[in-house]
């Protein structure tokens, strides 16, 4: 389970050989969410209001990262590091 960010107390993973939609984890404290790249949905779980803005804000400007991530980790290659918010 590779971690490629944490900011805020957030941790951002993508799972190597995970399935589709592309789509990321997220755990904050005791919660935790499977978040699609292309459109943010919340597949799975959710976080208080505060973490979830910022995560959708994060995801909104490294979305292409992170479609690029979950390609390599789609094939088994670590998915590297992304930047987390300033």
């Amino acid at each position: 389970m590779p971690e490629i960010s944490r900011f805020y107390g957030i941790v951002v993973q993508i799972y190597f050989d995970d399935h589709l939609p592309p789509h990321f984890h997220v755990f904050y404290g005791d919660d935790s969410a499977k978040i699609a790249i292309e459109n943010l949905a919340f597949l799975e779980g959710g976080l208080p209001a505060r973490a979830k803005g910022l995560v959708v804000e994060w995801a909104t400007i490294h979305r292409e990262e992170l479609m690029a991530a979950f390609q390599k980790a789609a094939n088994l290659n670590p998915p590297g590091k992304i930047a987390p918010l300033p």
